[in-house]
């Protein structure tokens, strides 16, 4: 069987360096991940894709132009254009995005992302985020998902933690039959790992592997500097991902 594919969410220069050191093939790029993950900045990226780089580390970086749900109006999706023009240009390997709308993927956004995406690099791998977390019907949502174009969903499978979610998963497994990969994400821990691989039968797995970040001055959070949910990855918890992985 071939080795899983650990991919580790980051969103500093030294959450690259705990998710190298600690065994992950891969990372997922993003800005501010205590909600949920945006876009990266031009300047994180560069620092990102050298250190990366050097170690053979694959990155892909999220597209995200705000926080809250998918639903972009035209001057967000963009932004998300133009962002993701951007991210391909400065080296990146992959891109992630979603769009969704009122229950279902929202067809005409992701279509006109993904060609304006694919008119900068043909080749570019794109994964569609957990936006199919908040769809009627993630099963459904595969079939869309391969038409339009995405390598890989990542998805929790409606749940708030993958763990939970391990059936919808399994079955989203079932609905791609191989055409297309989805990969589980959210909660993953080292103790619950190796059974959320069994039970979804998944060959990729993401996680945050973070710690919590506590402020020594109340002041930060009181004036509105760090919201809540502030972490950092942890290097040791991506080694214990990857041992428990490999086990």
């Amino acid at each position: 069987m071939p080795r899983s594919t650990l991919e580790i969410c980051i969103d500093s220069v030294a959450g690259c360096d705990a998710a190298i050191a600690g065994g992950a093939e891969r990372i997922e790029l993003c800005g501010a991940l205590s909600v949920g993950g945006l876009t990266p900045s031009a300047g994180l990226v560069a620092e990102v894709l050298h250190l990366a780089g050097a170690a053979s580390v694959r990155v892909h970086a999220m597209v995200r132009p705000r926080a809250g749900d998918f639903a972009y109006d035209a001057q967000e999706l963009s932004t998300a254009i133009s962002e993701g023009k951007a991210l391909i240009l400065a080296g990146v390997d992959g891109l992630v995005f979603g769009a969704a709308r009122h229950g279902s993927l929202d067809h005409d956004a992701l279509t006109s992302w993904i060609n304006a995406m694919r008119a900068v690099r043909a080749d570019i791998d794109l994964t569609l985020h957990r936006a199919v977390d908040l769809l009627a019907d993630p099963v459904a949502a595969v079939e869309q998902a391969i038409a339009l174009g995405f390598q890989r969903i990542l998805t929790s499978g409606g749940a708030v933690r993958a763990i939970d979610g391990a059936g919808m998963i399994r079955a989203m497994r079932e609905q791609a039959a191989g055409r297309i990969a989805v990969m589980p994400g959210s909660g993953v821990r080292p103790d619950n790992v190796a059974t959320l691989l069994a039970a979804t039968g998944a060959e990729d797995v993401h996680a945050s592997a973070s710690a919590p970040v506590v402020q020594d001055d109340p002041r930060v959070q009181a004036l509105g500097f760090a919201g809540p949910g502030l972490a950092r990855t942890d290097e040791a918890v991506v080694r214990a991902l990857r041992t428990a992985i490999d086990a």
